[in-house]
């Protein structure tokens, strides 16, 4: 059997802290031992590299090192909100100004480290409805993409780390026996946790789901949360996928470094050919460049993709002429059709005591991250919140009286929301969960954040300048379709209901802040284009389409249409935003991605 070589090229990192896998990394260019290798990977595609390696019976050699020490915030899963932004793990994008947001603009955080945003997201784990995968088939024309096959891959949920019971918490039949990558359920029970669930037998509207990861089970409802974490640590593509490919020589892992862009290396069958990647350390230093035998394949992103094609002279001729970049490809859909889901704390002041009371105080949060460290157990261990709910707008409501319904199927939801019994800084500077936002000095409260799972808003990513070093233009453009501001309006409607239901009545909930003026469809409108920002799940930008449509980027087999000897493998390549937190959808897509490659259907 061939031996397969493989350079995995990580966007430049300026921290040497890259996550608990830490084998060892090539952190200079004067390191390569070769510049020729069977596939480059540009991104953090772990999730089907380390498949691909398989093929060879050759033995792993990646240097060791402790790089995940000093970086705490990209292990304890409940202080994930401390990885971005503005900070070195992040690229630090921001958007543009939001037309339907009040034009204002705020950070859009990915990973700039190990793992990519795997290692700095929130840690939630769900797979899509069964009904978003048969669409994707349908609308590229690939059987291999409907859910009966998509299915195969789904890896198996691990214990909680405080070892409890979670009989009626999920169901162990719709999980794999096996796997390299760690899912869990909560292990540090909120306050919250036992009225979230007494309200699902209370309120009708708002059932009990006794599994939240979606495929064969339906999403709607109201169950605990299930992270990518296991034994109380994150669970990332580097601490997992890299990790498990330890024995392997034949993959070489390169930080520190920022791909320019891809070089035609050539012409095949008329199509032309992108198998070199340039790179460099900065923007002072030498560029340097590799080449694959076999095929690159991009896995920068959704942000990271697109950019990399259009500095490639992959995308729009006429955006590119306005940087002196020449088309090789003349395609308009590269950058275009990005969708993302908005984002909206609902915050209410409550009269028990919250996570508030610990974060606030020192001492406490001290002890949690002791027993963190010494234990992997505790507050720490957890993702931010235990419980979420999916639910859809009634088929009778206004909005579909013009507008056809956008989900998936009939089990597939319209909107999300998710408890988490602290206070979430409501104002506009930022949006994240505690601890790393201001907190008012006193109180204690409890966020119902809820987020659309089926936008129909689309927007674009841009160049601003044919620099490789320079930030694009990310225009996600929230809430500018009937649809988005109409269903995030009646999500704010439906948690105002939900904290109605007998098990809140002792917990004194109170409306605080904008929100006691969100009384008219009107106000609620306002409030939630003022307080609205990005729950960052883009995904679109480099679309896949059929084989036989001219529009999109990708084709069904994730080739980049019109050219030879290129792939895109993450979330830019979706049609559609999956129902849920994309991360375990996109783990589905490289898993058969590696399949593709590998020649299996």
């Amino acid at each position: 059997m061939q031996s397969l070589s493989f350079a995995l090229v990580s966007f430049f990192l300026s921290s040497p802290f890259v996550g608990p896998s830490q084998s060892v990394i090539l952190t200079q260019v004067s390191q390569l031992q070769t510049l020729t290798f069977d596939y480059i990977i540009v991104g953090g595609a772990y999730a089907f590299g380390h498949k691909i390696t398989k093929l060879t019976s050759s033995s792993l050699c990646i240097p060791s090192s402790a790089s995940d020490q000093g970086m705490i915030q990209l292990q304890a899963p409940f202080i994930a909100p401390q990885a971005a932004p503005h900070t070195a793990v992040d690229w630090n994008y921001t958007v543009i100004p939001q037309s339907g947001l009040q034009e204002r603009t705020f950070p859009y955080p990915r990973g700039r480290v190990l793992g990519g945003t795997s290692s700095i997201n929130y840690l939630f784990q769900q797979y899509g409805s069964s009904e978003d995968w048969d669409r994707i088939s349908r609308v590229v024309g690939d059987a291999g993409w409907a859910w009966s096959n998509m299915r195969q891959y789904i890896q198996k949920t691990c214990a909680p780390a405080d070892g409890h019971n979670t009989s009626g918490q999920f169901i162990p039949s719709l999980h794999g026996s096996d796997g390299v990558f760690p899912v869990s359920l909560p292990g540090f029970n909120q306050s919250i946790d036992s009225r979230v669930i007494a309200t699902t037998r209370q309120l009708a509207e708002f059932p009990f789901n006794p599994d939240m990861s979606g495929g064969d089970q339906s999403l709607l409802g109201v169950g605990f949360l299930q992270s990518s974490s296991g034994g109380g640590i994150r669970s990332s593509s580097a601490s997992t996928y890299l990790a498990q490919a330890n024995s392997r020589p034949n993959l070489t892992v390169l930080i520190n470094v920022t791909v320019l862009k891809l070089v035609q290396s050539g012409t095949a069958n008329v199509l032309k050919s992108f198998r070199s990647v340039q790179f460099s350390p900065s923007p002072q230093t030498p560029s340097t460049i590799v080449t694959a035998r076999k095929e690159v394949i991009l896995s920068a992103g959704a942000i990271g993709t697109p950019q990399i094609l259009l500095l490639s002279g992959i995308g729009s001729s006429t955006d590119l002429k306005t940087f002196n970049i020449t088309a090789l490809i003349d395609n308009s859909s590269v950058g275009g059709s990005l969708i993302d889901s908005p984002f909206l704390p609902n915050v209410f002041s409550v009269g028990q005591d919250t996570l508030d009371t610990i974060l606030r105080n020192s001492t406490l949060f001290g002890d949690a991250m002791v027993q963190w460290v010494a234990q992997k157990t505790g507050l720490l261990a957890d993702s931010l919140v235990n419980t979420l709910g999916w639910a859809r707008l009634p088929t009778n409501s206004t909005i579909f009286t013009n507008v056809t319904d956008p989900a998936a199927g009939p089990n597939s939801p319209h909107y999300e929301f998710i408890p988490t019994c602290t206070h979430h800084e409501i104002y506009p500077r930022t949006f994240f969960i505690a601890p790393n936002v201001p907190f008012p000095t006193d109180g204690t409260f409890l966020t119902m954040v809820t987020t659309l799972s089926c936008p129909t808003s689309r927007g674009n990513l841009k160049l601003s300048s044919a620099n490789p070093f320079d930030k694009p233009l990310i225009d996600p453009r929230y809430l500018t379709t009937d649809f988005d501001i109409f269903a995030m309006r009646e999500s704010v409607k439906a948690v105002m209901r939900f904290l109605k239901a007998p098990a809140w009545s002792d917990y004194d909930v109170r409306l605080t802040g904008p929100l006691i003026n969100a009384t008219t469809d009107s106000t609620i409108d306002t409030y939630v284009r003022t307080l609205s920002s990005s729950v960052f799940h883009p995904a679109g930008t480099a679309m896949m389409t059929s084989t036989t449509l001219t529009v999109g980027v990708v084709n069904p087999d994730l080739t980049v249409k019109g050219a030879d000897g290129l792939r895109v493998v993450d979330a830019s390549v979706f049609p559609f935003l999956p129902s849920t937190h994309p991360q375990g959808a996109i783990y589905l897509l490289a898993e058969r991605a590696s399949d593709i490659i590998k020649g299996l259907p």
